[in-house]
């Protein structure tokens, strides 16, 4: 199963998902141990690409937050629980998983989480995990992770020292061998838990973004998007600038309904967009690929 890249952000014009969709807490952190903590600082100057300019813009929006620090497999537990559902669905249900199966859990069979989750009862965890949806299918990803990280690296741990110290491009090679785990899934893996710069995930709305920017081709995939930004991005400013472009969907520039409808005020990205696919005059919005000839 591949995430495609399901990143815990609802298609914004679904309505059972936009009510869902919690806003940005106002804690600017990614989660974890403060000591794996890297902080997103942007050098003063002037951007070298257009792509870094909208980043820049956007964090003249939003904080600047910081990275790593969250133990790996939880962090891919945690990817998989929010893959096609909101944050306010899978954060209960991850939650739940950890008050049950964490480490530091009273009636938890090991210290080790993959170890634990790989000898647990299937249907107590997906009980758990109902509140993220898909919790047969789930929980059945979560249990083939961790047996194969109990079995290839002998608990979560050694993972997580695999993930924080090999050469990114070998530990996101490995990660993709890992059925359910997309690209999406294994660069949030690489953010959030191994601190690493240069990073930019991309989900549905940052594939969107910046193909409607002009800034990649309108006919890109998710890989080809994530090519050009890390390209373009410096490595310092793509873990924020993922998350703030998302924020910017969420807020501005939504798949059906983009501020820009509205004319040049209603969008702080106005003057850097080139907005294919969007007609302010007639109000149509299509996908950047239809504008393909």
């Amino acid at each position: 199963m591949s995430d495609d890249d399901a990143a815990g952000y609802p298609d914004e014009d679904d309505p059972t998902a936009a009510a869902n969709a919690d806003a940005e807490p106002d804690v600017n952190i990614s989660g974890g141990n403060p000591d794996g903590w890297t902080a997103a600082d942007f050098a003063a100057g002037e951007p070298a690409t257009r792509a870094e300019a909208v980043v820049d813009r956007l964090g003249e929006l939003y904080w600047q937050k910081t990275y790593g620090g969250q133990d790996a497999f939880e962090c891919l537990v945690r990817t998989v629980l929010s893959q096609n559902t909101s944050d306010k669905a899978s954060q209960p249900a991850h939650d739940a998983l950890m008050d049950r199966y964490g480490p530091e859990a009273p009636e938890a069979a090991t210290e080790d989480l993959a170890e634990t989750l790989a000898g647990a009862d299937r249907a107590e965890l997906a009980d758990l995990i109902r509140p993220a949806g898909l919790y047969n299918q789930k929980s059945e990803t979560i249990q083939r992770l961790a047996e194969r990280v109990l079995a290839e690296y002998g608990g979560a741990d050694a993972f997580d020292e695999f993930v924080e110290r090999e050469d990114p491009a070998t530990v996101r090679g490995v990660l993709l061998e890992m059925n359910g785990v997309g690209p999406k899934t294994a660069d949030c893996v690489l953010l959030f838990s191994g601190g690493r710069g240069g990073v930019f995930p991309v989900d549905t709305h940052v594939h969107r973004i910046y193909r409607r920017l002009g800034i990649a081709p309108l006919d890109a995939d998710h890989e080809a998007v994530r090519a050009v930004l890390e390209r373009d991005v410096p490595a310092e400013k793509c873990g924020f600038g993922h998350t703030a472009t998302i924020q910017f969907g969420r807020e501005y520039c939504t798949a059906r309904k983009p501020a820009c409808l509205e004319g040049p005020e209603a969008c702080p990205l106005y003057d850097l967009c080139d907005r294919i696919g969007v007609s302010p005059e007639t109000g149509d919005v299509v996908d950047p690929a239809e504008t393909v000839d």
